[in-house]
């Protein structure tokens, strides 16, 4: 006997928590959900359970106005009423850093456990595309399914299994991560509310579940069925155990069940009788027409993405590390301070915040969160710094009298760093407390004398370094047991070339007096930068690279260690768009207006001993905006790719200074640009032509640096194949490569052009929301002051083992220094935490895990083929000699596991499978 087809009624809301509407106005209609909820299973034992959307932070916005509410809350939750978890926020994965999609999954799951249930559900319902390494981060923390709604192409039942890689025969597949890891996927074919407003009355509920079971079986690969019955802010139906009488009595071949997750997917697992598609990588729309990807919240909004890419940087990069080492020396692990600043800052990561997709008063509301979260960030690290450079062994300089001003400088990345470093020294300082008469402490702090003084580094030797007299300056501590203790000082600014500066460590330097008590050494030979300038050129050249700047501003780079040119890189383009924050598109037949061959101001702006750059400056202009006919489409609301506006005619002011700059120590080119933005409806990208020839490229992604094609599949129809990155897009072939790395751009595309060029975008000016209604978003025009960095990196063609990467990510990590004085301490003036090596594999963490105590690194493998990697002790800061012996195997919950082997002589060697992310923790 057959068995019945089931029908499972899956109940949520899919909860956007600012959007359309502020948060605040969204807040008060979550209140008054939860509040129907709690009533709807206080009074209907046959309502079995809701699905709160995957994550835990509805809770807490919803108990900050109904505490009174907890226990009714907690009480549905332990029956497993109300599922929670596994996320704090549903993310945009693409869009937040690989540390940050960690994060918001540890957080889930911290919050989730204090109820004692995680949903251990792998929930993706709108995120938009899905990341490759998903399956993988999935499975490490013990989930194996994914639950999600875009990326793939159903095809429906037809006796064969599709196995084009994006799409699937089924709404069930396997999704396959690229290191091969393995999860059950659950598409939802007919989106996640297929199931939503059962009807209660016969006539009613016979036209619909007609409509809605034969959908669903056109899909499904079993006679399981889902039905998810709600939306986008959907209320309770509080009459669904009525309508599912109804449907019972209908249909008694089918039982209606009020279902969950874990009992659907284990009907699933056990009714499976047959072949599903395998479907693997990233998931992004990529059999489609390519007109609704929602690729383009990647540009929208830009200054939301470069403050996200600071703030995490400055969490998981800076603040981590530091705050790991100075617990090293004794100082307490701020767990609490930690997850404040993580949870503000993921308040930000939803897909319709960090995407730049909602009205203007949710982004106004982003801004704030992230300076607090920031905020929070630079206090940890001013924290930590000074324990650790109270800990630092700077009697090295004691030589040099009383007179000497030691400093530390700090690479919190994964591998030795050098580069250009600024820190402000308080030459000399008065306190207010000393009783003078502020006019004569202002007197004594402009007299300090600040003359004959020199750089020195730890072992003497003297460094080439800019000195700028910042003069009289107020400051202040806070001391722990005193009231706050204000001064006036005489201040300056240092600015250097700091070179080899330990991986996960620090470099001390002081300024001395020359002849006080010690002289510096000679400085060290450094490769200085040349530079020249004719009337149609200018040159920037050192070890590595020789650049030469056009009349146009172009320039052209050579990586005098493979030979290659790379020939008219950053010309800048402007096109109209008349899209929305979701996607872009330009005006039909619209030409691109570009800089080439448009004649540049170019002057020298710095030449030093560790830096020489070339402003260039373009006095351009481009079409104010987009004409009358936008205006009526986007009130008619006429679907983006159909619009038929153009721009006008008048121009207004593109003013663009850019700035590129080579130093002494670099084997990349950085360029700053800034402009002043005065025109609506457009984009502006930067081009960096390679003419290297593939039909690949590669891009940085979350804990992979994916292989994407250059050009798109047959059925893709928009014009325009822009993508996601995180840290730098790579076109690289036997020739060379050539790598782009950003700081929170992550929007580019490779041209199909005939040149492969990358194009970066650097600015997108819209005016409207678009999706499902009229929403006009002015402030996303982005009107004012613009500013973007970018780093240029050629190298060898292999961008993970010849290091190029690894300078890529370097370039995410902001410096950090500290001033200090002469003292003893346990830490050498030089030094690293641990050492490590392992040939394309590129250092993601290093923190302190809230579970056990311990220290927790983590490393992802770049390359898709297995490698090995090492790590040694250095002794850095003494503490338990025997620590660094008890390593274990960790995963990304961070849960202790399998011990690893360690030897005293050569450490510990880990095999490391092809693209596995690999997390180690130690006692510290």
């Amino acid at each position: 006997m057959a068995s019945k087809r089931k029908a499972h009624i899956i109940s949520h809301t899919h909860w956007d928590r600012e959007w359309y509407l502020p948060y605040e106005k969204h807040h008060v209609l979550l209140v008054k959900l939860m509040d129907t909820l709690l009533h709807t299973l206080d009074t209907d034992p046959d309502f079995k359970s809701f699905y709160l959307d995957g994550q835990t932070i509805i809770l807490e916005d919803y108990l900050q106005v109904r505490p009174e509410n907890r226990e009714r809350l907690e009480k549905y939750i332990k029956e497993g009423r109300i599922p929670i978890g596994p996320w704090y926020i549903l993310q945009d994965a693409f869009l937040t850093s690989s540390e940050a999609n960690l994060r918001n999954l540890q957080l889930g799951h911290q919050d989730a456990s204090r109820y004692g249930i995680i949903a251990k559900v792998g929930y993706f319902p709108d995120t938009f595309g899905n990341i490759g390494q998903a399956p993988q981060i999935l499975r490490q923390a013990g989930i194996d399914n994914a639950v999600f709604g875009r990326g793939v192409k159903p095809t429906g039942f037809n006796n064969t299994v599709a196995d084009t890689g994006y799409e699937s025969s089924f709404s069930e597949l396997q999704w396959e991560g690229p290191d091969g890891s393995r999860v059950l996927g659950i598409l939802f074919a007919n989106w996640y509310c297929n199931g939503m407003e059962v009807p209660v009355d016969e006539q009613e509920a016979k036209i619909y579940w007609d409509k809605k079971l034969e959908e669903a079986e056109k899909y499904a690969a079993t006679g399981e069925l889902l039905f998810m019955n709600g939306c986008d802010h959907q209320p309770i139906q509080q009459d669904l155990s009525a309508a599912l009488a109804t449907a019972r009595k209908l249909y008694p071949d089918t039982d209606f069940i009020h279902s969950n997750f874990e009992d659907y997917l284990a009907a699933v697992n056990s009714g499976l009788d047959r072949e599903l598609s395998v479907v693997k990588g990233e998931l992004r729309s990529q059999r489609t027409d390519g007109w609704s990807t929602l690729v383009n919240t990647a540009s929208a909004r830009v200054y939301l993405k470069q403050m996200n890419q600071l703030g995490q940087a400055m969490l998981e990069k800076v603040a981590e590390p530091l705050a790991t080492i100075a617990h090293k020396l004794g100082q307490e692990y701020p767990h609490h301070l930690f997850t404040y600043a993580w949870k503000t800052l993921m308040q930000n990561h939803p897909h319709d915040s960090i995407c730049g997709c909602s009205v203007d008063e949710v982004h106004r509301e982003m801004v704030t969160r992230f300076d607090k979260s920031r905020h929070v960030a630079e206090t940890i690290v001013a924290d930590s710094t000074q324990a650790i450079a109270e800990a630092v062994d700077t009697s090295v300089f004691a030589s040099y009298g009383e007179a000497a001003l030691p400093f530390v400088v700090y690479n919190t990345t994964g591998w030795d760093r050098s580069g250009v470093v600024e820190i402000e020294l308080d030459v000399e300082r008065l306190y207010f407390r000393e009783g003078l008469p502020l006019p004569e402490v202002n007197r004594r702090m402009n007299a300090v004398d600040i003359s004959g003084r020199v750089l020195v580094d730890h072992n003497g030797a003297a460094v080439a370094c800019f000195v700028q007299d910042l003069g009289l300056q107020f400051g202040y501590d806070l001391p722990d047991d005193k009231f706050r203790q204000p001064y006036m000082c005489r201040r300056v600014k240092l600015t250097f070339d700091a070179v080899n500066v330990p991986a996960l460590g620090l470099s001390s330097y002081a300024w001395v007096r020359n002849g006080a008590g010690a002289d510096a050494a000679p400085a060290s030979e450094a490769t200085a930068v040349a530079a020249a300038q004719s009337a149609d050129s200018a040159v920037l050249e050192n070890e590595w690279l020789h650049v030469a700047i056009g009349e146009d501003g172009s320039f052209d780079l050579t990586d005098k260690q493979s030979g290659q040119v790379y020939r008219g890189l950053g010309v800048y383009e402007n096109t109209g768009d008349i899209g929305n924050e979701y996607m872009y598109k330009q005006p039909d037949g619209e030409q691109a207006i570009t800089t080439q061959g448009v004649k540049a101001a170019i002057r020298l702006v710095e030449q030093s001993a560790y830096r020489t750059a070339y402003e260039i400056v373009h006095e351009w202009a481009v079409p104010a905006s987009a004409d009358e006919t936008f205006e009526i489409e986007k009130q008619e609301a006429v679907y983006y790719p159909e619009r038929k506006a153009q721009r006008v005619a008048d121009m207004v002011p593109l003013t663009i200074k850019t700035v590129i700059a080579l130093s002494s120590s670099s084997r990349s080119l950085d360029l700053q640009a800034s402009f002043n933005n005065q025109a609506k409806d457009h984009r502006v990208r930067v081009l960096f032509p390679t003419d290297v020839e593939t039909a690949v490229h590669h891009v940085d992604s979350i804990f992979e640096v994916a292989v994407r094609d250059n050009e798109p599949s047959a059925e893709w129809e928009n014009p325009s194949n822009t993508q996601h990155q995180q840290a730098f897009v790579d076109v690289s072939g036997e020739q060379g490569g050539l790598v782009v790395a950003n700081l929170g751009l992550n929007e580019y595309e490779v041209l199909r052009d005939g040149r492969n060029t990358i194009a970066v975008t650097l600015l997108r000016s819209v005016s409207e929301l678009g999706d499902w209604g009229v929403f006009p978003t002015p402030e996303a025009q982005c009107l004012g002051e613009q500013s973007f960095r970018l780093s240029i990196i050629p190298h060898n063609g292999d961008g993970a083992s010849s290091g190029a990467y690894a300078q890529a990510y370097q370039f995410q990590v902001p410096w950090t220094v500290s001033q200090t004085a002469v003292h003893a301490g346990v830490l050498a003036p030089v030094g690293g935490l641990l050492a490590w090596e392992g040939e394309g594999v590129a250092f993601s963490s290093l923190k302190v895990s809230q579970q056990s105590g311990d220290a927790v690194l983590r490393w992802f493998n770049m390359k898709q083929q297995a490698a090995e990697l090492s790590l040694s002790d250095t002794g850095f800061g003494g503490g338990n000699a025997d620590a660094f012996k008890q390593l274990y195997k960790s995963d990304v919950l961070e849960r202790v596991g399998e011990a690893i082997e360690v030897s005293a002589e050569q450490g510990a060697a880990l095999a490391v499978g092809p693209c596995e992310i690999v997390t180690v923790g130690f006692k510290l």
